[in-house]
């Protein structure tokens, strides 16, 4: 585990017989993107977005792209 640009970075990875078994990363989006957890707490996303007035246009406000964009500023083109 790292510390980048848009948060933590995560690299796992299994040896066998000197050949790569399996690799698994976990980027910084998926820790700010997560869902709520087993108590109910929202992830960083959600938690950020609670209260934030989009009106009737959602997630095409740009408010909520503002918002998303200061997670990851790949994510807003998805978003909406």
């Amino acid at each position: 585990m790292v510390e980048a640009a848009r948060g933590a970075l995560g690299h796992w990875l299994t040896i066998r017989d000197g050949e790569i078994a399996n690799y698994q990363i976990v980027p910084p989006r998926t820790w700010s993107f997560s869902p709520r957890d087993g108590a109910g707490v929202a992830g960083p996303l959600e938690g950020a977005l609670e209260g934030v007035e989009a009106g009737a246009r959602g997630a095409k406000a740009a408010v909520v792209q503002h918002v998303v964009r200061s997670f990851d500023p790949c994510m807003v083109c998805t978003a909406h």
